[in-house]
């Protein structure tokens, strides 16, 4: 009596320890795959996150760089029009020409605008405000952090994606989709080239990912995470239905 007992206390322990094993199983692969069902299967969920930076300088058509003839004030001038062409590369219509270039559709990309000593806080553009609820698919989408030098008429764009490509195309599609939207907006008003402000970026931007291995590493602190979890709970249960049993048998 007391060996058949012991063992289908061993046969339920061996059975819980499997069950748990299986939970915490398919938790690490749910945490890195996610379902399909047309067609059935699993596909790889987007973990990785890879950046990417360029700068840009705002000039004039003749150059204030270049041409010493130029007065330093129109330096501060450009300072100034750098803040305004950030905030104007983060805003919805740039944007869809930033995708465009990309390769990627608009509502994807999140863009933050930059600091001025008014508004030391970067502020999202209307429809670009982060959520509670960005931090699950924040590795989906596509981001722009645009800065701006206080001193100098050069923008500073830090790009993310879930691959290095990515992020060095969104960077440079962010440079290349706010000039293509000031050349349609100096053809619609009739604005002369001489008076165009001018975009040179300052080399391609180059990606890399951040943190490599990520995957691996979800997946093992998933499986030990919901394997203690669900042991702690498979033992709790064991307990109570003991208590129970041995109540009953009291009580008997």
């Amino acid at each position: 009596m007391e060996l058949g007992r012991h063992l289908e206390e061993l046969w339920r322990l061996r059975s819980g320890v499997a069950v748990c094993l299986g939970i915490a199983i398919l938790a690490a692969l749910a945490i890195s795959y996610g379902v399909s069902v047309a067609p059935p299967g699993l596909h790889p969920r987007s973990l990785q996150i890879a950046t990417a930076s360029t700068e840009v300088l705002v000039d004039t058509p003749r150059s204030a760089v270049l041409d010493l003839r130029q007065d330093l004030s129109d330096i501060e001038s450009l300072t100034n029009r750098t803040v305004l062409l950030g905030n104007v590369m983060a805003s919805e219509p740039v944007l869809s020409y930033i995708g465009r270039r990309a390769g990627v559709a608009a509502g994807a990309i999140r863009a933050s605008t930059p600091r001025t000593p008014n508004s030391p806080r970067p502020f999202a553009a209307p429809g670009q405000e982060r959520r509670t609820s960005d931090l699950l698919r924040s590795t989906d989408q596509y981001r722009l952090d645009i800065e701006a030098n206080p001193t100098v008429p050069v923008l500073r764009i830090y790009a993310q994606a879930s691959t290095a490509r990515g992020a060095e195309e969104l960077a440079n599609a962010s440079v290349d989709g706010l000039r293509d939207y000031l050349d349609r907006q100096a053809r619609t008003q009739r604005v002369a080239p001489g008076a165009q402000v001018r975009l040179q970026q300052l080399g391609r931007a180059s990606g890399a990912v951040i943190n490599g291995g990520v995957r691996l590493q979800a997946m093992f602190l998933t499986f030990l995470l919901v394997f203690a979890a669900s042991a702690a709970a498979a033992i709790f249960m064991a307990r109570v239905r003991r208590g129970f049993r041995l109540a009953a048998m009291q009580g008997g």
